[in-house]
């Protein structure tokens, strides 16, 4: 385990309590039906058609507190760790603080009610608790080559950035 990464889960630790992943996922899609109901009222058109063009123009998506370059959070700060550290060259982000419509119409968008929600090739996959388990598990390692977002093991991907 790189320094950085057992940084990364010591930090995280503190910030959110260990749960698995699978009962995460199926809690979040028996209550997001609820949510949606009463969330989705207030999502305008015209700001979902911007939410879902954003999704789908990049692989990908990371709305967050901040920017990858500058965090203001620990859990946005996490995320962009998270897929650093997988090998994610080229993602895009939207500093959710920047706009109070964006921030609350991405909530009621995923039925999430958490900054930061990552997408991956149009798909949502969760928030930082998510990619912390499926980074854990190796399953957002699959994810991501099943996308083909990333190629090279994220290993050998520092290593090659280590030689350039």
């Amino acid at each position: 385990m790189s320094a950085i990464t057992a940084r990364l889960l010591r930090s995280s630790s503190s910030l959110l309590a260990r749960r698995p992943l699978m009962a995460t996922v199926a809690a979040s899609r028996t209550v997001a039906p609820a949510f949606q109901t009463v969330w989705s009222r207030n999502l305008s058109d015209s700001l979902k058609g911007k939410i879902d063009q954003a999704v789908k123009d990049h692989e990908v998506l990371v709305f967050m507190k901040g920017n990858k370059d500058a965090p203001q959070c620990g859990f946005s700060r996490a995320v962009v760790q998270i897929l650093q550290l997988q090998g994610v060259k080229d993602f895009k982000t939207v500093n959710v603080l920047a706009d109070e419509e964006v921030r609350s119409g991405i909530k009621e968008y995923t039925s999430w009610p958490t900054i930061p929600q990552v997408f991956v090739k149009g798909e949502f996959v969760g928030g930082c608790d998510i990619l912390i388990n499926m980074h854990q598990s190796g399953e957002l390692d699959s994810l991501l080559r099943e996308k083909g977002v990333v190629t090279e093991a994220p290993a050998a991907a520092d290593a090659a950035e280590a030689k350039q």
